[in-house]
């Protein structure tokens, strides 16, 4: 049997024994997953925060990693986040759980372990279910379901391999559980709103089944497990589709706009719109993101005065509709289209902004602008480009979406670009950080938007 412990989640003491064996492991395998944040700057610091045995041989951790901080030209800030991990213990790790191996702990209470991801382990994701079952405490996590939910048991476990900031993992085709890597403290906007949407009677949100928390540090969103849509196929697949058939995605993209309206529409009923949009706040916020990004990437800097116009003009164009909650992150694969109906997934936001941000009113054009673009990376997925099929996609896009939001987002240029603009800057920090073959696909976004008129 794997040695097990009891640790106190909510006293510094105890959280010292655990680090002693993990430690080192963690801050060589922390860097290397696709979700951590920092993987360009080594762990300078680790502090488990939280510790708790879920489950014999299983260990749910919170912990802090600290790395080297980047400047900006607003200061060095301090650099770091919480991480959620679920450990496993063995002391002989299967065959099948090799590409989740971390290490073998060589000192402290795990000396000798093998710890893996637990996520990996059919026995570790099934018993996660059953604890979603059956809700209650384990220590300071909580685990809570939808009164209504009747979450059949011994549902087959598979962790999708899909490229995400997150981990997620498929019971029998009828659910999937999303389990937040990167923590914040707050209610996850993953959960808040497709809740609120679903008491709404809003259809174009899978509604949460079950979820859970945590206590300690401080409160947070863990986890949500939401219906799982075995026949859909994501929007970034199908457009890809027709681009390797030569197909035409107008159609689609025009449905597409006004399911998004619809949504957009509801979450102005959930959330009580926040008024005129502040255009003057917004685009000094665009700039600072802007010099930042600048800071990182160099390859910005000759088109910075140009981008800056198109903040700029913000300052005396239409404020356009009211702030109100959004989406946050909207683009092609956020996006499933299941027959003839579209649906809208993960709400969470862009991980790397503040939870606050992120749940605070802002303008449904930002959502509008992030999915043109996303039209523009699926165009330029095959060579020679399709110039033509993107610009044919967003004005189906915005048409769809005009006929249903009642005001149309081609007649709002100025905001539009901006937002667009503002995307753009997003998507050149983090291909530069992440994927580094992707870079040109919004530099050439960039190129275009520097210039008045683009």
């Amino acid at each position: 049997m794997p040695k097990t412990i009891t640790p106190r989640p909510r006293t510094a003491a105890g959280l010292d024994g655990p680090l002693a064996s993990l430690g080192g492991l963690l801050r060589d395998w922390l860097p290397r997953q696709r979700w951590f944040a920092g993987k360009d700057r080594p762990v300078t610091d680790l502090t488990v925060l939280s510790v708790t045995e879920l489950f014999p041989g299983c260990l749910h951790l919170l912990v802090h990693a600290s790395h080297v901080p980047v400047p900006t030209p607003g200061g060095t800030p301090p650099s770091g986040d919480c991480y959620q991990l679920l450990l496993g213990l063995r002391p002989h790790l299967a065959p099948r759980l090799e590409r989740a191996f971390i290490g073998r702990a060589e000192e402290g209470p795990l000396a000798g372990l093998a710890v893996y991801d637990a996520l990996h382990d059919p026995r570790s994701a099934h018993l996660l279910l059953e604890r979603l079952r059956q809700p209650g405490a384990a220590g300071p996590l909580r685990f809570e379901a939808n009164p209504g939910a009747q979450l059949p048991g011994g549902l087959p476990p598979r962790l999708l391999d899909a490229e995400q900031s997150n981990s997620s993992i498929v019971y029998g085709d009828a659910y999937i559980l999303k389990v937040f890597r990167r923590i914040q403290p707050g209610v996850n906007p993953d959960l808040e709103v497709p809740a609120a949407l679903a008491a709404l009677g809003c259809a174009r949100v899978p509604a949460p089944v079950a979820w859970f928390t945590t206590t300690a540090p401080r409160r947070a969103t863990l986890g949500v497990l939401q219906p799982f849509l075995p026949d859909a196929t994501d929007g970034w697949t199908l457009a890809l589709r027709a681009l390797a058939a030569g197909d035409d995605f107008t159609a689609e993209a025009r449905a597409l706009g006004r399911a998004m309206a619809e949504v957009h529409l509801a979450l102005a009923e959930a959330f009580p719109p926040a008024g005129p949009g502040e255009n003057g706040r917004t685009a000094e916020a665009m700039c600072a993101r802007l010099d930042a990004a600048a800071h990182a990437v160099p390859g910005l800097l000759p088109f910075v005065p140009g981008l800056r116009a198109a903040f700029g003009a913000l300052a005396t164009c239409d404020t356009g509709p009211p702030a109100q909650r959004i989406h946050g992150d909207l683009h092609l694969g956020q996006v499933l289209r299941a027959g003839r109906d579209w649906f809208v997934i993960d709400f969470e936001g862009e991980p790397s902004r503040p939870l606050a941000e992120r749940r605070a009113p802002q303008s449904p054009v930002r959502d509008v602008a992030g999915m043109l673009r996303s039209f523009d990376y699926a165009a330029r997925q095959r060579r020679p480009w399709r110039p033509e099929w993107a610009r044919r996609c967003r004005e189906a896009f915005c048409a769809g979406y005009a006929a249903r939001a009642g005001w149309d987002p081609r007649k709002k240029h100025a905001l539009l670009r901006a937002h667009e603009t503002d995307r753009a800057v997003y998507e050149v920090l983090y291909e530069a950080r992440h994927r580094p073959d992707w870079l040109p696909v919004p530099m050439a976004a960039i190129k275009r938007l520097a210039v008045w008129g683009g």
